[in-house]
């Protein structure tokens, strides 16, 4: 019962889907922020905010400590989604090439072809918790006339069937799957190479602490390559139709837009909330799944140490 298969396949999605919500607990500020620097000085308006610190100081003032966690149901229902299902492909197709591989691992290029596979279809499922997440997490910043008011991922989900029809609700998966799948390729082969040269230093060793350096770097890494794509994303699931129209026609047009009124380091805005989210969100999600996986063992399976 040492084996790491004792823990049945259905159940590892499971702990993969609950890690992410765990995390997400933490991180959830840092989410909305970054949301909201994304969406302020849209489309050449006044800038609502100077920088992170003001914008979180902002919405404490305006909206109290609840306000900071506004949207964590959508962001719960989109780590119940997108990361179980992101981990579920992810451990078929690892298995699969396992087993034609005759029991060798997959090479470095098949995982990152498998990682960016398993984050691209992760993030379709995901995308309309993604888009309920964008607008509850954009509301507070609007005159009160002007906000959606949505009470929650489940009411807002209904509304916007109810209101702007069911395809509304995977409205900017193409940028959601691209963001995703740059997400993965980046991660995967900064985390990796990181950790590598770290451990070559002889100051880190295998733990918890090589973790988080490793993951912060990826973060790094990660949040500069993806963050275009994260902002085309944001602002078309957020944009309302006026007059019949939409705001922008598609992802890239959102980048030509914002880089013609704003200049183009303007896809970069939020940068800050959005890298100490990433890293910190890596190592939270794993350091409880593997603790969701200890409590298996010792409680379920009965066994001790692992």
């Amino acid at each position: 019962m040492s084996s790491k298969e004792s823990i049945p396949t259905g159940v590892k999605f499971l702990f993969g889907g609950g890690g992410g919500m765990a995390a997400t607990l933490f991180v959830q500020p840092l989410d909305l922020v970054k949301n909201r620097m994304q969406l302020s000085g849209e489309m050449g308006k006044t800038k609502q905010y100077k920088n992170t610190g003001d914008a979180l100081i902002t919405i404490l003032r305006q909206e109290g400590v609840r306000g900071i966690y506004t949207g964590l149901s959508a962001g719960l229902l989109r780590q119940a989604t997108y990361t179980t299902t992101r981990l579920g492909v992810y451990m078929n197709i690892f298995d699969y090439v396992s087993k034609s591989r005759e029991g060798k691992p997959p090479n470095a290029f098949q995982k990152l072809f498998m990682g960016c596979t398993a984050g691209g279809i992760g993030a379709f499922v995901g995308t309309p918790a993604e888009v309920c997440l964008i607008r509850m997490t954009a509301d507070g910043r609007l005159p009160i006339d002007q906000r959606r008011g949505y009470t929650g991922v489940f009411n807002a989900i209904s509304r916007i069937i109810s209101e702007e029809g069911i395809l509304t609700m995977w409205r900017g998966w193409q940028p959601t799957v691209a963001r995703a799948m740059v997400v993965n390729a980046a991660q995967l082969a900064s985390y990796s190479q990181a950790k590598e040269e770290l451990k070559k230093t002889g100051y880190f060793g295998e733990g918890i602490f090589l973790h988080f350096v490793s993951s912060m770097f990826s973060g790094l890494v990660t949040t500069i390559a993806s963050m275009p794509t994260d902002i085309a994303k944001t602002r078309v699931q957020n944009m309302k139709i006026i007059d019949g129209k939409p705001e922008y026609k598609n992802a890239l047009d959102v980048i030509f837009k914002t880089v013609r009124k704003e200049g183009f380091f303007s896809l970069w805005k939020g940068f800050t909330p959005y890298y100490f989210r990433l890293g910190p969100h890596t190592v939270l999600t794993f350091i409880f799944i593997e603790q969701l996986n200890k409590f298996y063992y010792k409680y379920v399976l009965g066994v001790e140490g692992q």
